[in-house]
């Protein structure tokens, strides 16, 4: 697929909502970027990470009890990629890069590869929202069905209830194939990677190895195998049942829009920011227990709009965004609860399915 553009030759939207976003920062000599208050969840989530495995590795408890520290641990990972590495990886966490660079390769620790992750969700997924063949993040075929643009199988009318067995093997996925498949093909959905230097090769390489070392290895070893692999099971279908679902809650309901290019000018008519708001939804933006856990990842659109803006200025900013929108006359999508916007992506799905 050839590069979609948008129509942004007159981009009065997104002009008139920076200048009131610009304003809000300067006016209230903020910076765009983290403060206290990210580095210190940061701590948090990093210490209850390192905790967890010393308890089950070196510690050894009962059955129950290990089971509890697995969920919990899988619960924390998810909350270091909501909140350390995605802020990272965005460079918004903080002003100094090598402080960005490092926590994004808090990713690299928990499996994954930031280097991969940046251009998968950064230039695809940012760049080309929900556009079938260009969005990684909504390309689950052929188990999901994400979008009528995509084929149909019998087995999709189903995808409704197989969805949380599917959602929790995801991160098993993404460590052990996705990434490896990337890195092969040098190509992510209809995007050829860019080419990696000799450093990206080799911290690749040395992630994977270090990560299936701490993760299996030494448990292996001082565990046994089969308690290993029932507590790594569980861990990793926890982290990746949260984090699937977050990510589908922002794209994948009945209000968001699945928007296809003209044929002759390969164009989507929008600009590229009224683009972000058809295709992006909030959720349980009221409740700060989910807002902090999330890392903002529930003020989706606000992230869609302005990614390099770290996600604890998301409630602030959300004021500005709703009231451009209804200067505009565009739908901003936000569902009041957690609940509503699964149960919107649930019947979505079955939607979809049929």
């Amino acid at each position: 697929m050839s590069k979609v553009t948008f129509n942004n030759k007159n981009s009065i939207f997104f002009t008139t909502l920076k200048e009131k976003v610009d304003h809000y920062f300067v006016s209230n000599n903020l910076k765009m970027t983290g403060n206290y208050k990210i580095y210190i969840k940061a701590g948090l989530f990093l210490s209850l990470a390192i905790a967890a495995y010393t308890a089950l590795v070196f510690y050894t408890p009962s059955v129950w009890l290990s089971l509890i520290i697995c969920v919990l641990f899988g619960v924390t990972l998810a909350g270091i990629g909501f909140n350390v590495m995605h802020d990272g990886g965005h460079g918004s966490f903080s002003n100094k890069k090598w402080l960005n660079d490092t926590m994004s390769y808090s990713l690299n620790l928990m499996g994954g590869s930031s280097y991969i992750w940046k251009i998968k969700h950064n230039l695809n997924h940012h760049s080309y929202t929900n556009i079938h063949g260009m969005d990684d993040d909504i390309d689950i075929e052929p188990w999901i069905r994400t979008n009528e643009n995509q084929p149909k199988y019998w087995y999709h009318k189903f995808q409704h209830i197989y969805w949380i067995i599917l959602y929790g093997i995801t991160y098993l996925f993404w460590v052990f194939f996705q990434d490896f498949k990337k890195y092969f093909l040098s190509k992510i959905a209809d995007t050829k990677l860019r080419k990696m230097d000799l450093k990206e090769h080799f911290i690749f390489w040395i992630s994977k190895l270090l990560y299936i070392f701490l993760f299996l290895v030494i448990p292996i070893y001082r565990l046994g195998l089969w308690d290993t692999l029932i507590g790594y099971l569980v861990i990793a279908f926890v982290c990746g049942l949260i984090i699937s679902v977050v990510f589908q809650l922002a794209h994948v309901i009945k209000d968001t829009h699945f928007p296809e290019s003209s044929q002759q000018s390969n164009q989507i008519e929008q600009e590229w920011a009224i683009h972000q708001i058809m295709t992006t939804a909030n959720f349980s933006t009221k409740s700060k227990i989910v807002s902090w856990f999330t890392g903002g990842l529930n003020h989706q659109i606000e992230h869609h709009l302005f990614p390099k803006i770290s996600h604890i200025h998301y409630p602030q900013i959300s004021k500005l965004v709703k009231a451009t929108c209804e200067q505009f006359n565009l739908n901003y999508i936000e569902y009041p609860t957690l609940f509503a916007a699964v149960r919107s992506h649930i019947s979505y799905l079955r939607l979809t399915g049929q």
